[in-house]
């Protein structure tokens, strides 16, 4: 495709910054038009997606930064807790540049801990043996959600010519504590065995607890739905009477209209031009019926004032003669 762009003879003078800034606002265009197509498009991914969230809730009930053998020097949670936040930012975006801006931040909050360690507290930097666990526990920290489809959208669908040197290192990093923490088991851990799963089992059970409780009854939903939801007739006199019915794009964002939604958009731009245009020209004929008897009025009043004095003049004149 940048071969494509670079032939074109309206891009025939441009330099490589040019040509790099409109491949970016290519991908991202067309990624966010097919994000939902292409992002957690397989039952797997979602399953995936699932499966690594509910381990990842588990183990936040009971692991602990000595269970990764991470340092002391390296517990600083005011930066495990910025690099949380950047992690979590990756949903919140469509295009897999921005995505990848998420996990490169996180992970250069992460470096930054390590680099500051190491030169205040004369800590000997291990590299990928200190970065990967304070990764992982981040990561277990967060629970970011759809992490697999996250991941795996970045490297489907990211410039392979950008996915190189310190961007090709975190993401790998990424993918690693991910699957690692998607195999992980008592033996991954520095935790005896025993422990470790009666600490999952509590917090299986714990959870079961929690779903139980946030669960009503059938004879609860069905009073709920009886006091709450008014019936499909009702709902939909409700969204005609607010107008939402007329205006199905009140609500849309740019990203998420379509190439078929461009014939509609016209058609309703049409309706509302030809609506203002209307009430425009009724309010103009209503002031102006308003304002006509007014002016009548007036001239009458005028009239009648100089009348006496008209009067007046005869009657010098008739005395005079």
């Amino acid at each position: 495709m940048e071969d494509a762009i670079r032939d074109h003879p309206l891009w025939a003078g441009a330099t490589d910054q040019e040509v790099d800034c409109a491949m970016e606002g290519l991908e991202k265009y067309v990624m966010t038009k097919l994000f939902s197509r292409t992002f957690s498009s397989t039952p797997e991914d979602v399953k995936i997606d699932l499966e690594t969230s509910q381990k990842i809730h588990l183990l936040q009930t009971f692991l602990k930064p000595e269970h990764l053998d991470i340092p002391a020097v390296l517990r600083n949670e005011a930066s495990w807790l910025l690099a949380e936040k950047e992690l979590l930012k990756i949903n919140a975006f469509k295009a897999p540049r921005e995505k990848l801006l998420c996990v490169m931040n996180c992970c250069k909050v992460i470096n930054n801990l390590l680099l500051n360690a190491s030169m205040s507290e004369n800590h000997v930097l291990a590299g990928a043996d200190d970065f990967l666990p304070v990764l992982i526990y981040v990561m277990i920290k967060a629970n970011p959600p759809q992490l697999h489809s996250n991941l795996k959208f970045i490297q489907l669908y990211r410039r392979q010519t950008k996915l190189v040197s310190e961007a090709a290192y975190y993401l790998t990093n990424l993918v690693s504590a991910k699957t690692f923490i998607f195999e992980l088991n008592s033996k991954s851990l520095s935790i005896d065995e025993i422990e470790f799963e009666e600490s999952m089992q509590a917090a299986r059970m714990t959870n079961k607890e929690t779903e139980k409780e946030a669960t009503p009854t059938l004879e609860e939903r069905t009073t709920l739905q009886g006091q709450t939801d008014p019936g499909p007739s009702a709902r939909s006199h409700d969204k005609e009477k607010s107008g939402a019915s007329n205006y199905p794009y009140m609500d849309k964002e740019a990203g998420d209209l379509t190439i078929g939604d461009v014939e509609r958009l016209l058609s309703v731009y049409k309706q509302v031009v030809t609506k203002y245009t209307g009430l425009c020209t009724a309010v103009k004929h209503l002031s102006l019926s308003r304002t006509e008897p007014h002016v009548t009025n007036l001239e009458a009043r005028n009239v009648f004032l100089t009348q006496p004095e008209d009067t007046g003049k005869n009657s010098d004149q008739g005395v005079g003669q």
